[in-house]
């Protein structure tokens, strides 16, 4: 059957090449009428012959999303189907499509077949004869194939071996194993010979402790047949050499592919963010045949700056080079930046060295999380899934990313998406823990080629500001045993290894981002100090603190011990809402000790929520059930993330970033996410955009019963306000009111008041008694803060005598008013539907006494249907009334 493929006449797909689409060379997207099937004579055939005949695949994709659009496999997500899906991992898998070649390509001078994703051993197959061997997940594969061609019935085919069966003879080898992550439990592979590590595919595959195991393969990104007779342009950069509010320098530095030598004449127009089109820039060149590369000068007056989200807009300016022989166009491409200046400064003081970033000028307070892939089958993420996943973050006052690097490079509509928010995104390298091979040349040299690639496929995105070597490799190698282990075992082999990991992070990929980033600032490991002596200190670089939920399991108030420089990881986990529990668990299995709820725990291999009912008891006691089980998990996790949050951001300058892992799910199940994998915010969410607004106030009790008040301004202009204290009982007996004139310097924390907790109860029952301190600044929303005397579990919470009331918003189509009343405090309060969605303006809060409130609400749903579904949850729903003996919550 032949290819129903898109010919793209004029248009050139670049993903890899940071550019948008070039003229006249001819494309190819072949994308239709591909088949798959299990390898003929492979070991697995016997054991799954449902997988051997030929199938219609989805291109791209992966094996696991076509097994299951053709129910030989149920949904890897529901249930625990997952020990019995791990011999895809082990098969091997046959693509194949029959296409008819256009009849330019024919006679064109050049042909290339264009990869931009094979996962990941990738054996490329074109009438019979083999023109590729691929083994780089992360790369993109260009092969020349003139000559090859037939008018018709060109038949591709792709062969993608086992990763694990590749790699594990080699690695079973070895006298002494480098570290790997995570252990499979399920026997595809020895735990003492881990693969995962040898081979440059996304690492998350080989399972996390927030994700499946699910070791796929597949052609990720789009497979093209690109043509061309004159000249082809691989990429333009837009290298921005001074930007400041007066003028704009760029340089467009053009790499073409020249088929002979010819006289071109290259123009490059601008589009300003206003849609204004001028003529940029124009230049005669002379092109030898094979590679060239020609830099125009371009300059702006007065230009329009971007800037992060909350410092000002995000105007963007597209570009359009054409070139042509003087009469007819040959090529053209184009593409879009942001102007603006961005450094990463390392700024000594006496305590070692600062670690921020000033963006036009401006030292930002990097605010927000880490981001991990947005499902276990990256070709099935959609735009929109990321669309809402990002605005809900710029939404929630982030202004910073950190794109990890255990997964994928993101494609191209996810830095898009960044840019037009006004996120900056810190960009790992995709190297997630454990230790590398960059001891092997040969391993290094793939790795360069991988990062070239990736390098210049997002340097012109202003979202991009920093390029990271790593996660986590350094201080795995130094201070979690695998250097001393290995050191102790082999000396020599040990220091191979070491000294493979300086060449690869301190040299190679540090040499990629100086020649090819233009101007962006690359570090060499997360956490660490750029290969110094000592990584993740307080002193200098940039630190992940898991001493809170991790081992040794420190209470949340440690949080408030712990001043770095700058904060890249630290994180509770929760479980999502009931809804998307709902998906792949049936309420009667709702329990802990469930084996479907365990599936979904990926913590300490399935016992992670020992952990999560560790810390929910140390402040609210042992929930009644499993549904306050997951309630009480999202409370904890979201005050406990606000208390280290408002601690970092009270320390500026000295801390100048506060990244929580992490923002998003690959799956459902629990996590340390803040949105999960439907796109539903928990309660972190909605904290976070409280504690991260631009201005707002910290009062942070500690361990000892000392309470700190600050105050913090992210503005770039001095802030004027009032801050009112007041002191009251549960049902809102006032016991004390202040208010005072407070000024904010800009771009600052500050420190106004200290008390302990007798100089704010004097003689007030603690377990009774809250102290509300709130900000009124002129022109923001007000913030407040709630200081507790007591841990929850010691506190009679009563009916708060919520009441609510929903309307319809006359004024917009599928928007709803929902007003929310208090008689006495309502703590951490859940505004839930049921099973219908709904978005809401606001939620997780704490409401005062005779406090009312209105909230936006917008669903599809009808107002009817929200308002029989409607659910108020606080903690006296959740919570004992007395002090409760230890048990294990079970389903409603």
């Amino acid at each position: 059957m032949m290819a129903s493929t898109r010919l793209l006449l004029g248009l050139f797909m670049a993903l890899f090449s940071g550019v948008a689409l070039a003229d006249a060379p001819l494309q190819l997207t072949i994308d239709q009428g591909w088949t798959f099937r299990l390898v003929p004579g492979h070991a697995q055939a016997s054991a799954h012959p449902e997988a051997a005949p030929s199938r219609a695949a989805t291109v791209p994709g992966t094996v696991h999303t076509d097994l299951l659009a053709h129910k030989l496999i149920p949904d890897p997500y529901v249930g625990a189907p997952e020990a019995d899906l791990q011999w895809i991992g082990l098969a091997d898998w046959e693509y194949r499509v029959v296409f008819d070649a256009p009849r330019a390509a024919l006679h064109n001078a050049r042909s290339d077949l264009v990869f931009d994703g094979l996962d990941t051993f990738a054996e490329v197959w074109l009438n019979g004869h083999k023109v590729l061997d691929a083994d780089n997940a992360h790369r993109s594969w260009r092969v020349p194939v003139e000559g090859r061609l037939r008018a018709s019935g060109n038949i591709l085919r792709i062969v993608l071996r086992s990763p694990i069966a590749r790699m594990l003879p080699q690695v079973a080898a070895m006298p002494h194993k480098i570290a790997g992550n995570y252990p499979s439990p399920y026997g595809d592979e020895p735990k003492d010979a881990m693969t995962g590590n040898f081979v440059r595919k996304p690492g998350y595959h080989y399972g996390w402790d927030w994700g499946p195991r699910y070791v796929g393969a597949g052609i990720t990104r789009q497979v093209a047949l690109q043509s061309w007779d004159a000249v082809r342009i691989d990429d333009l950069q837009l290298r921005q050499d001074r930007v400041d509010a007066t003028r704009a320098e760029l340089t467009a530095i053009a790499s073409l592919d020249a088929v002979r030598a010819a006289a071109v004449e290259l123009r490059l127009w601008q589009t300003a963010p206003d849609g204004a089109r001028t003529l940029a820039a124009r230049q005669r060149a002379g092109l030898t045949a094979g590679a060239n590369r020609i830099a125009l000068p371009v300059a702006i007056d007065q230009p329009q700056r971007w800037f992060p989200n909350g410092y000002g807009r995000q105007p963007l300016y597209r570009y359009e080079l054409e070139i042509s022989d003087g009469e007819t166009r040959l090529a053209s491409v184009s593409a879009r930046t942001g102007l603006r200046s961005v450094e990463l400064r390392r700024d000594r003081d006496p305590r070692g060295n600062a670690f921020y970033f000033v963006v036009n000028g401006i030292p930002v307070f990097a605010k927000g999380a880490n981001t991990i892939p947005f499902d276990m089958f990256q070709p099935r993420v959609t735009k929109a899934q990321l669309r809402r996943a990002l605005q809900l973050a710029q939404g929630a006052n982030m202004n910073m990313l950190r794109s990890w690097g255990g997964g994928y490079y993101e494609g191209r509509d996810f830095y898009e998406l960044a840019d037009e928010l006004g996120l900056l995104v810190w960009q790992d390298f995709m190297f997630g823990g454990g230790m590398q091979p960059a001891y092997d040349p040969a391993f290094r040299a793939n790795v360069v080629h991988e990062a070239r690639d990736q390098v210049r496929r997002l340097r012109n995105h202003p979202s991009v500001v920093l390029w990271c070597g790593n996660n986590e490799q350094e201080i795995a190698w130094k201070y979690w045993g695998h250097g001393k282990t290995l050191k102790a075992a082999d000396p020599a082999f040990a220091d191979q290894v070491w000294k493979g990991y300086v060449q690869l992070f301190g040299v190679d990929l540090r040499r990629v981002v100086q020649e090819e980033g233009g101007g962006i600032g690359y570090w060499s490991s997360s956490p660490g100090e750029d290969l110094q002596e000592v990584a993740n200190t307080q002193a200098s670089g940039d630190m992940h603190y898991w001493e809170v939920w991790g081992n040794p399991a420190h209470p949340v108030t440690k949080y408030l011990e712990i001043t770095p420089r700058f904060m890249s990881e630290y994180g509770l986990q929760a479980w999502p809402v009931q809804r998307t529990i709902d998906a792949f668990a049936p309420r009667d299995q709702q329990q802990l000790g469930a084996p479907v709820i365990d599936a979904h725990q990926k913590f300490m291999a399935g016992k992670g929520n020992e952990r999560l009912l560790k810390y929910i008891e140390d402040e609210f006691g042992t929930p009644r059930d499993f549904a306050g089980f997951v309630y009480l998990s999202q409370a904890m996790q979201a005050e406990g993330i606000e208390l280290a949050a408002l601690h970092h951001r009270r320390s500026r300058p000295y801390t100048m970033g506060s990244l929580y892992w992490q923002l998003n799910d690959v799956w459902p199940g629990a996590s340390w996410s803040s949105i999960d994998w439907y796109g539903r915010p928990k309660a972190l969410h909605f904290h976070a955009r409280r504690f991260f607004a631009p201005v707002t106030l910290a009062a942070l009790r500690d361990a000892r019963g000392q309470t700190g008040i600050s105050l913090m301004n992210d503005r770039t202009s001095r802030v004027r306000g009032e801050l009112r204290t007041r002191v009251m009982t549960l049902d809102g007996k006032l016991l004390r009111d202040e208010r005072k004139p407070v000024e904010m310097a800009p771009l600052s924390a500050t420190k106004v008041a200290g008390y302990r907790d007798a100089d704010l109860l004097g003689r007030a029952d603690p377990a009774n008694t809250v102290a509300v301190f709130e900000l009124l600044a002129e022109g923001e929303p007000a913030a407040r803060a709630v200081v507790y005397f007591a841990p929850a579990r010691n506190i009679a919470w009563k009916d708060a005598g919520l009441r609510a009331e929903l309307h319809h918003d006359p004024h917009h189509a599928g928007a709803y008013l929902l007003e929310i009343s208090a008689a006495s405090l309502a703590r951490a309060v859940w505004i839930g539907f049921g099973d219908l969605d709904a978005d809401l303006s606001d939620n997780a809060l704490t409401l005062l006494p005779g406090e009312r409130i209105t909230l936006n609400v917008t669903s599809d749903a009808s107002e009817d249907a929200l308002r029989a579904a409607l659910q108020l949850r606080t903690l006296a729903d959740a919570v004992p009334a007395t002090l409760p003996q230890t048990r294990s919550p079970s389903a409603p």
